[in-house]
């Protein structure tokens, strides 16, 4: 799996700066966690990462070798996009045998045969608990965290070498997001690829990373493991992040 290599990445929309001089080192299979306030670029940032756009300066290596203009399809990489609909295909059912549907469409894009698309189906709804009776359901029909296990089951058809989710928790219910953590990091350890996992919450980001990653105004602020954000904030921006986590503990526990 890839170690990534982020090198003072810049990305412009018109004239608004969304990504400066960002650098970092990301290492091979690691669980690295990107937290920070809603618009400080955390998106952005995986979509470099993915191809999906280009930055207008700096570099991204993975393993050492520029990716910059590589494509997409190219790159080894999966994403889970942020939203209700988690880029599922509204019209598809979540599978078909012998037919276009939300898990079998990147294996269907590249040629796999029926049988090939039915066995990697299979094991990748046993990973994910997702049970045969949701196979004709529409996202529509779908419960928020349905749609999240059968979009990172279809990030998972073809699998990763480097894991990008997108805040895929953001629309569950508290039961159901703690659950699910535990599921992404269970995952996370199986398949060993290069994770980068956007949150803007930062007890999320304690609780599942290696490493964390506190973003603010396109740039990493701080970068360590969750001992060394809590313990040694950098700054008066990372200090004030961490001191909101710690009173939504206190709150959480004297209510």
């Amino acid at each position: 799996m890839p170690r990534i290599s982020l090198r003072r990445l810049v990305k412009r929309f018109g004239r608004q700066l969304v990504i400066s001089e960002l650098s970092a080192e990301i290492e091979d299979g690691e669980l690295f966690v990107v937290v920070g306030p809603t618009g400080c670029g955390k998106t952005t940032l995986l979509r470099l990462v993915a191809g999906l756009i280009k930055p207008d300066g700096g570099e991204i290596l993975f393993n050492g070798e520029r990716v910059n203009e590589l494509p997409p399809s190219e790159r080894g990489v999966r994403m889970v996009f942020q939203g209700h609909d988690y880029a599922l295909l509204p019209h598809l059912p979540v599978y078909r045998a012998r037919g276009w549907s939300n898990l079998s469409f990147p294996l269907r894009l590249r040629g796999r045969t029926w049988e090939a698309i039915r066995d990697r189906v299979g094991k990748v709804t046993a990973r994910m608990g997702i049970r045969r009776e949701l196979f004709p359901r529409r996202p529509g029909a779908l419960s928020e965290g349905q749609k999240q296990r059968v979009a990172v089951g279809k990030a998972l058809m073809l699998p990763p070498k480097v894991l990008l989710l997108d805040e895929p928790l953001a629309h569950l219910d508290p039961p159901a997001r703690a659950k699910a953590r535990e599921e992404v990091r269970r995952l996370h350890e199986e398949l060993g690829a290069t994770t980068v996992y956007v949150t803007h919450d930062l007890a999320e980001a304690f609780l599942l990373a290696d490493r964390v990653a506190v973003m603010g105004e396109g740039r990493f602020v701080q970068v360590g493991t969750p001992r060394e954000i809590k313990g040694r904030p950098a700054n008066a921006f990372v200090r004030e992040f961490v001191e909101s986590y710690r009173q939504a503990l206190r709150r959480a526990f004297s209510s």
